[in-house]
């Protein structure tokens, strides 16, 4: 069958988030004939095309310059779409979407993001799923616990208002996807929502495979993500002052590296003695071989997290926050500990630094959960499904 991607960034490289899941799923469905149509923000990202060209039938890029996002969100204090929404506004991408729609007839349409589902959200007449990285009004929801100023605090509490009152969008589409169990029933019941349903993230497990992890060791801490994204900033914030002092009391030899690009000065500023600032890594799964332990201490946010999935995956221990936790259905100890609080967070990890034994069977927990749930060949089949499904 014939499909479209319609997607709010390139999806090469596929290191993190939205660019992973794109690449990743569209890799495993090429034995169905593929269009992507998405945006490049930096002239840079048109030399990945010839990557994408491999997978894609067709490659259509709309440039769109960072500062024309910004001019996009000029009209904020008297337009009430979320800022999220107006930064992806084109009418060169409109364009080219109604070339792309004019050019071929597609069975069903993927439409990446809350970002982009207005370009789509009138079509009745062609099939399409909105997919969403997470509950966006809950993750505006859940930054409301973090330490912010007069002014961000306000401007949150606008944009959370403005994406709830925008999520209804998501019943003009055939099909809604989000990736956590958590995120599927808070849309559920905020939005009365009747087509909504689970499409997880998933884990590359030729890449993040066991590499004879050496469980012996217990003098790393590893937290990765990239590091200009507000909840990955606040978490290695909150982890270095709040509860590495606590581990380190009982362990002083422990380092705690915080492994991923674009690192804003407040993390750069982190970086000491026993606490490094890797900036990109181009294996991660080499850094997550290296980890005693995988943490995770994010305090709002939504969806799943790429971090703890990899890291089971590899059969790393996790201790991470309830932050998409809740969404993977395991339990406490199956590859990940959950817990809350600075106090606990730092004796979970403690505990796991003094036993050999348990950060063993914590580890071949996860990578027993990974394989069986979060594969992208069987998160690939799911999707594949929710497109037959609509297209017919």
């Amino acid at each position: 069958m014939k499909f479209l991607f319609l997607a709010n960034r390139i999806p090469y490289p596929p290191y993190r988030g939205d660019k992973l899941k794109i690449y990743n799923l569209a890799k495993r469905l090429q034995h169905h004939e593929l269009h992507l149509l998405t945006f490049a923000q930096t002239k840079e990202e048109f030399a990945y095309k010839q990557e994408l060209d491999k997978i894609f039938k067709s490659v259509t890029l709309v440039y769109l310059a960072k500062w024309k996002s910004a001019l996009n969100c000029l009209s904020a204090p008297w337009d009430s779409t979320p800022l999220q929404v107006q930064y992806f506004r084109s009418a060169e991408m409109r364009k080219k979407l109604d070339e792309v729609l004019a050019a071929h007839k597609f069975d069903a349409i993927h439409v990446q993001h809350l970002r982009m589902s207005p370009y789509l959200a009138a079509r009745q007449d062609i099939p399409r799923i909105l997919d969403l990285p997470d509950a966006y009004s809950l993750y505006w929801e859940r930054r409301r616990s973090a330490k912010r100023s007069l002014a961000v605090s306000l401007f949150e509490n606008m944009e959370q208002k403005r994406v709830l009152d925008y999520e209804p969008i998501l019943k003009k589409y055939d099909l809604s996807l989000v990736c956590s169990q958590e995120d599927l029933a808070y849309l559920k019941q905020v939005h009365k929502l009747d087509n909504i349903h689970l499409l997880p993230n998933g884990v590359d497990l030729d890449t993040f495979a066991p590499r004879n992890h050496n469980y012996t060791h217990n003098h790393t801490l590893l937290f990765t993500g990239n590091m200009d994204y507000a909840p990955n900033v606040d978490a290695v914030v909150y982890f270095t002052n709040e509860v590495l002092p606590l581990i380190r009391a009982k362990f002083p030899n422990v380092q705690f590296v915080i492994a991923g690009q674009r690192p804003i000065k407040k993390v750069q500023d982190l970086a000491n003695d026993h606490v490094k600032v890797t900036g990109f890594i181009q294996d991660l799964a080499a850094v997550y071989n290296e980890a005693s332990v995988v943490v995770a201490p994010l305090r709002f946010g939504a969806g799943t997290q790429n971090k703890v999935l990899e890291a089971m995956a590899m059969g790393i221990p996790v201790v991470c926050s309830n932050i998409g936790f809740a969404g993977l259905g395991i339990e406490s100890g199956e590859g990940a500990i959950m817990q809350t609080e600075a106090t606990a967070f730092a004796e979970s990890v403690m505990q796991l630094l003094s036993s050999e034994a348990m950060r063993r069977d914590v580890g071949q927990k996860g990578v027993a959960v990974m394989k069986s749930r979060f594969g992208w060949d069987a998160i690939a089949k799911q999707l594949e499904a929710y497109l037959l499904q609509i297209a017919r």
